[in-house]
């Protein structure tokens, strides 16, 4: 094939049967509108708000997803653990401890491509629970994956935005595109980093706005007005994707275009409907 960009379209913590049902009714317009290559999600959200299951990852293939990363969430549903045995395209966090099941990498053939494509999940550990560091794991995974390709994608779940950028800045020059995920609120800062790589700190999430961070809003609020436990509910209304969509030069494994996407837009019209 003589193209010579690799369209990546990625997706934005899916959290839920809302931001599963506006996937099924805008994603393939959206790949097809963006000339998508390949597409990534994160859908450590997907079934209940936490977790993932077999029937929603046969869903996000049959839309046209290729690869499903996760995150702290991604063991939240035990049924699904030898499933994650089997599946190389289903991705937890690398750096959770020797023993875990699941996949933290994979290298992917890129469908009418000659090249591949290497994805790795990473989670933070600042505000979040200890696990095994990232940074590290980075270093020896991202060896390892280019001895098969160039073209690597990070997706770090991580709550803070300087953990995030202390990575990016690790990893600039080694990788073609780094995005944040796991806090849900899409940011501002998608850019080219020095040598070439795209960076955003966090996609956001697709599913209801009229929410906090996909949950109901009530819910969320008496946890913090009352100071105790309240069981989380799913939120619906006002739903959105984010997502990104970046370009990479297949010679040069750089990211030349970077692109967030949140349909429908956030403007005053929607708020709250």
């Amino acid at each position: 094939m003589s193209k010579n960009l690799l369209n990546i379209l990625f997706i934005g913590d899916i959290v839920g049967e809302p931001g599963l049902s506006l996937l099924d009714t805008f994603l393939p317009s959206l790949i097809d509108k963006h000339e998508a290559d390949f597409v990534i999600a994160n859908g450590e959200n997907s079934h209940k708000g936490k977790g993932i299951n077999r029937s929603i990852i046969k869903r996000l293939y049959d839309l046209g997803v290729h690869v499903i990363t996760g995150g702290n969430h991604s063991f939240a549903k035990w049924k699904v653990f030898d499933y994650m045995k089997e599946d190389g395209n289903v991705l937890r966090p690398m750096n959770y401890p020797k023993g875990n099941p699941g996949y933290g990498f994979g290298i992917y053939d890129i469908p009418d491509f000659d090249q591949k494509i290497g994805v790795l999940n990473l989670q933070g550990r600042t505000f979040m629970q200890p696990i095994d560091d990232p940074f590290t794991t980075a270093d020896w995974v991202i060896e390892r994956m280019k001895e098969e390709t160039d073209i690597i994608f990070v997706d770090f779940h991580a709550e803070a935005t300087a953990e995030k950028l202390a990575m990016a800045w690790h990893l600039d020059g080694d990788i073609s595109v780094f995005v944040g995920t796991h806090t849900h609120v899409p940011t501002h800062d998608a850019r080219l980093f020095p040598n070439g790589m795209g960076y955003i700190s966090d996609v956001g999430m697709t599913g209801s706005f009229d929410s906090v961070l996909g949950m109901d809003k009530n819910t969320s609020m008496n946890r913090f007005k009352l100071g105790t436990p309240h069981r989380y509910r799913l939120a619906n209304g006002n739903n959105h994707l984010c997502g990104l969509l970046t370009k990479v030069n297949l010679e040069s494994a750089k990211c030349e275009h970077i692109e967030p996407i949140i349909y429908p837009s956030f403007n005053s019209s929607n708020l709250g409907d």
